[in-house]
């Protein structure tokens, strides 16, 4: 597997996995104000979600990459 195969194999786990985690501990505004969306979160934690992101897809990009070293799946065949 190339670098770059790796890294676009690493950005599409990344966003699957951001997609999975955005929702975790989301509270919507009580009481919104004037041009406040009603279902926006109050306190998003996107910094705090984007490194779950990273370890969690990292932890799977590992796990992919040794089941292709492995040759458990043939890919080429």
């Amino acid at each position: 597997m190339s670098w770059a195969t790796g890294l676009m194999v690493y950005l599409v786990i990344w966003w699957t996995v951001l997609f999975a985690v955005l929702p975790l501990g989301v509270k919507k505004v009580e009481n919104p104000g004037r041009g406040q969306e009603r279902g926006s979160p109050e306190r998003p934690q996107l910094r705090r979600k984007a490194v779950i992101t990273s370890l969690v897809a990292a932890v799977l990009w590992i796990g992919f990459y040794l089941l292709h070293q492995s040759d458990f799946f043939s890919f080429r065949e």
